[in-house]
């Protein structure tokens, strides 16, 4: 009887069990498969492109801009709440959405003392004070939101002397003005936007006796060489006399005093003291008129051909005003810098959607949120963007009619501006979690610069999937091109295994993938669309980080329709469907092989005679190179194998594995210890003037005077040996699971 029941009641179990499975099996919609072999529908990609609504981002990009909104302002906080609400929807909202605030060092110029330029004589009166603001030109650049023109994190202080021009202020510039026989200690100088990065301009000075220095973009770098009112903003799109390019002038990223520790209450800081990366000297960027009148005053000799620009003047170096200028004989430049250091609450703003069959797998789409003043165009392109990629996606989530194989992660980062913050500070708190599980990262910080085509920037494994969604995309415009065509138009290079193919552009450290690639190993991209440089020499779209970067100067000026958007949407969607949909990750582990054998060629034409003279051979780079590109190559077959078979869930998730972590494989922590953060060995700053790899070319460029047997070539051979193991660890990486 005993038995019996036991049996019964197994029975009775196996029954219900079987029901629930087949009302459970009934109760999913078929579009969404959960099964191992889930991979991209296309149907529904099609579907999604065909819901991005370039209407939707301009109002997305008209609520975003609409107010000034400066990392841990109220603004930025009413922005933080926005993505909430947006990702909470009931409707179209995603899984999940949280915030995380890190306590963070910022630096913001004194709403009571405006940072001032001034003219003085040798009696300390004024003669001229040049304006501390930009000119209201549209009613939108005044207003208790609209933060003045400043260098961020440049120290408070009143430096006073004569006016040198040091060009882009350079170590070579500096150099140079010596050279000429000019004594630069206690000078003042004025230096122009380009070359250099904005902090490296004042460390520049300062190790040559300068005491403060002004920083401003001229007309030859922005605007094509137009510089009157009635040639720029709001007329056209190039930047107004007034405009000012405020930014950090901070050498590193992440927060200043967590650095590799992420930024919360509890964690360590350094003492202010103990800070590097500061600029040590006052710093403060003018507009071009007013640069007008400090340079075409200059005295002295004549600047160097190179150093010439649009200003209407020949460009002087100084040191001092001419007499018969605008200023007394004997007159100073008095810079007063007011800028002070706090401590603010910024936060990230996550919103999740779970993977159906690998939750456990991560692709992140990110861009930051704040601006210094309204940045229509950066960043609230960007946002506007991701809002309606992730709007979309919410939808379809919410109907139960899709979910993806693999988890997304859309980020809004705070505090980019100030020096990648936000995404670092991440970074620094997930960094296991996120090395072990991310398989991509896709930034769309700016999204349209202009409206003539694509411009990717990225490591090389991504550029299949960036190619094959722009093949499936319209370009906007009558050309009845694909974005892929039309992007080749613009810019293409002749690949030794494709032929002539669209030019990527590499990932330096200018947006939050920073950390992402350089600190963690994560392929990653950047996105945008972007103007016909053959019809312009602008750095970059003219009112960058002005008061100018307004709603209206997008719509007018850059992306009338939205369409552009709508082209990035569509390009950035695919991408990140493709990367989280797949079956197989379609990364491409042999596309590194172009990269790595023109970085060989230009080693062994450029550095190997010298090398071999201090006995230092590149044989085993060649090895190396050549053992990686058979083990890539090997992998591109077993990977076409498997998908004309069907392949098991363990070797799927084997190969992807592989895809996954290849970009890891390239990093040493303890490659470039002065570098912070940088270890990726391909893609660490290369300030040498050989294109090849980084840690090998800086190297060999400080040991060109240096003898035999010194340090500096001891650590040529170092850097080649790190490159080397580096590669051979990268092919290892990509052999076979079971082969030890």
């Amino acid at each position: 009887m005993h038995w019996a029941k036991i049996l019964g009641v197994g029975i009775g179990a196996a029954a219900l069990f079987g029901l629930g499975i087949i009302l459970g099996h009934f109760a999913i919609p078929k579009a969404t498969d959960t099964s191992d072999s889930q991979d991209l529908d296309l149907a529904i990609l099609d579907s999604i492109m065909g819901q991005l609504d370039a209407s939707r981002i301009r109002e997305n990009l008209r609520e975003l801009s609409k107010e000034p909104h400066v990392a841990s302002s109220a603004r930025d906080e009413a922005l933080v709440r926005l993505l909430l609400e947006r990702w909470q929807d009931t409707e179209t909202g995603l899984d999940l959405a949280k915030t995380s605030e890190y306590k963070v060092l910022l630096s913001f110029p004194r709403q009571e003392h405006p940072n001032i330029v001034e003219i003085v004589g040798p009696n300390g009166m004024v003669f001229h004070s040049f304006q501390p603001r930009e000119k209201n030109l549209t009613g939108e650049q005044v207003g208790l939101n609209v933060l003045q023109p400043y260098a961020a994190y440049a120290p408070p202080g009143t430096p006073k002397g004569q006016l040198v021009y040091a060009n882009r202020g350079s170590e070579e510039d500096f150099k140079e003005l010596e050279t000429r026989g000019i004594n630069l200690k206690g000078t003042i100088a004025l230096t122009r936007y380009g070359g250099v990065g904005r902090g490296a301009k004042a460390i520049n000075a300062a190790k040559h006796g300068v005491v403060g220095v002004l920083v401003y973009t001229d007309p030859a770098d922005i605007n094509d060489g137009k510089s009157l009112p009635s040639e720029t903003f709001p007329n056209s799109w190039g930047l107004p006399p007034s405009g000012v390019e405020r930014g950090s002038y901070y050498e590193y990223f992440g927060d200043p005093l967590t650095p590799y520790l992420p930024a919360h209450p509890s964690s360590f800081r350094l003492d202010l003291n103990n800070i590097s990366g500061f600029p040590p000297i006052p710093a403060q960027p003018i507009g071009f008129e007013d640069a007008k009148d400090l340079l075409c005053n200059l005295t002295g000799d004549s600047a160097p051909d190179p150093w010439q620009g649009a200003l209407g003047c020949d460009y002087k170096l100084g040191p001092g005003f001419r007499q018969d200028g605008s200023f007394p004989e004997g007159s100073e430049v008095k810079m007063s810098v007011h800028n002070s250091l706090e401590l603010r609450n910024s936060s990230n703003v996550l919103g999740i959607i779970k993977g159906a069959v690998e939750p456990d797998r991560y692709v992140i789409y990110g861009n930051h949120r704040d601006s210094w003043v309204h940045g229509a165009v950066d960043p609230s392109s960007g946002t506007a963007v991701l809002l309606e990629i992730s709007r979309v996606l919410g939808t379809l989530l919410k109907k139960g009619t899709w979910r993806p194989r693999r988890s997304i992660i859309f980020a809004s980062w705070g505090a980019e501006e100030f020096g990648l913050i936000g995404s670092t500070e991440f970074t620094e708190e997930f960094l296991s979690k996120l090395q072990e599980r991310t398989v991509a990262y896709i930034n769309v910080d700016i999204s349209v610069f202009a409206n003539a085509t694509l411009r990717a920037q990225g490591t090389p494994p991504v550029q299949s999937v960036i190619f094959s969604a722009t093949k499936e995309i319209s370009a906007p415009g009558p050309s009845g091109l694909s974005i892929y065509d039309n992007w080749i138009r613009y810019t293409n290079r002749s690949s030794p295994m494709y032929g002539l193919v669209p030019s990527m552009g590499t990932l330096g450290a200018g947006s939050d993938y920073a950390s992402f690639i350089h600190f963690l190993g994560i392929s990653s991209m950047d996105l945008a669309y972007t103007y016909d440089r053959s019809k312009t020499s602008a750095r970059i779209y003219p009112t960058y980080h002005t008061a100018f970067d307004t709603f209206d100067y997008m719509e007018k000026f850059l992306d009338p329709g939205f369409s552009s958007h709508q082209a990035v949407a569509r390009t950035a969607g695919s991408v990140l469907l493709r990367l989280s949909d797949s079956l197989f990750l379609p990364l491409k582990v042999s596309d590194y092989s172009d990269t790595l054998r023109s970085f060989l060629q230009a080693a062994q034409e450029d550095l190997s005679t010298v090398l071999q003279q201090h006995g230092i051979n590149l044989g085993p780079l060649v090895t190396a190179v050549e053992k990686f590109e058979t083990a890539a190559a090997a992998l591109d077959q077993r990977i076409s194998t498997l998908q004309k078979n069907s392949p098991n869930p363990l070797q799927v998730r084997m190969v992807n594995d592989q895809l996954m972590l290849l970009e890891r494989a390239f990093l040493n922590p303890r490659a470039f210890p002065e570098e912070r953060y940088y270890s990726h060995v391909l893609w660490a700053p290369n300030t040498a003037s050989v294109a090849t790899f980084p840690g090998l070319a800086n190297a060999y460029a400080r040991a060109q005077n240096a003898n035999s047997g010194s340090e500096a070539w001891a650590e040529v051979q170092r850097q080649l040996s790190i490159v080397v193991t580096a590669l051979e660890g990268a092919a290892a990486t990509l052999e076979p699971a079971h082969d030890l």
